[in-house]
């Protein structure tokens, strides 16, 4: 996706699958809410999750956000793809300057490090301060994401404020899939692209109000998310990208006939 004079380009990992009506739902909606949208679902009913992250290269920096879900293959999720896909586009991981994620879930985390040894020695490693706190250092964190992480923290800075990360990339704060979830906005020469992690899992939420994910910490806060999202994209010029959507493709929101509709850039 070019953005004025910067480009994002994806960063494929491997793939998941969830049941689709067991992880997103209509509450208080009679009937099924899929109905109207089993094209997004494969033939066993299932949402299909593109794993990987993005690259963005400004101002002589190479940064990634996020870092996929790593050498996992459990039958639901399977990864192992990242470092490949990242030499294809010419990178290394020592060339890489900063990382940043979305949040700190494991399938965004999955390459930061392996077996205690930081992936990408030469970046500094960035989230929000609310992530750290839940997923690292909190009483009940979880065991695994302690494991994951804890390398990281001689070389992470958290943020607990909206900042520029870098030239053409800002964040913003969108708690309620986690506590510290961040949508990553690039901008170029009066354009822009929103990076939208885990806001959302499936077109299907920005298309059609009021779903909930399984996977929200505040399931209430991820829908007032969503609806703020959805007021200010839709018919706007703004490309938008989510962690999981089919082949890390860009897509707008626009309406047509008086629905609105996900078109793919």
């Amino acid at each position: 996706m070019k953005v004025g004079a910067l480009e994002i380009l994806p960063v494929y990992d491997g793939d998941g699958h969830e049941p689709g009506r067991e992880v997103l739902s209509r509450p208080g909606i009679p009937g099924d809410p899929w109905a109207c949208h089993e094209h997004l679902l494969d033939e066993h009913g299932n949402l299909d999750l593109t794993l990987g992250g993005f690259l963005l290269r400004t101002s002589g920096r190479t940064i990634l956000i996020d870092a996929g879900v790593g050498r996992i293959d459990n039958g639901k999720y399977r990864g192992g793809q990242f470092l490949e896909s990242l030499r294809e586009l010419g990178v290394t991981p020592e060339d890489v300057t900063d990382v940043v994620f979305t949040h700190l879930h494991f399938d965004h985390v999955g390459w930061a490090t392996k077996k205690g040894e930081v992936v990408f020695p030469n970046a500094t490693h960035r989230v929000h301060a609310a992530d750290w706190a839940h997923f690292v250092d909190s009483p009940d964190a979880e065991p695994g994401a302690v494991r994951k992480l804890t390398p990281l923290k001689d070389r992470l800075e958290v943020f607990d404020a909206d900042v520029t990360i870098a030239p053409g990339l800002d964040t913003r704060h969108v708690p309620g899939h986690t506590p510290g979830s961040t949508i990553f906005i690039v901008s170029s020469e009066g354009e822009r692209a929103l990076l939208l992690g885990d806001v959302a899992h499936s077109t299907v939420e920005l298309t059609t109000p009021h779903w909930e994910a399984v996977f929200d910490v505040d399931p209430e806060a991820g829908k007032a998310v969503r609806a703020r999202l959805i007021d200010e994209l839709t018919d706007k010029p703004d490309a938008i990208a989510a962690a999981h959507f089919p082949g890390l493709r860009f897509g707008r929101l626009v309406t047509v006939a008086g629905h609105r509709t996900w078109n793919i850039v």
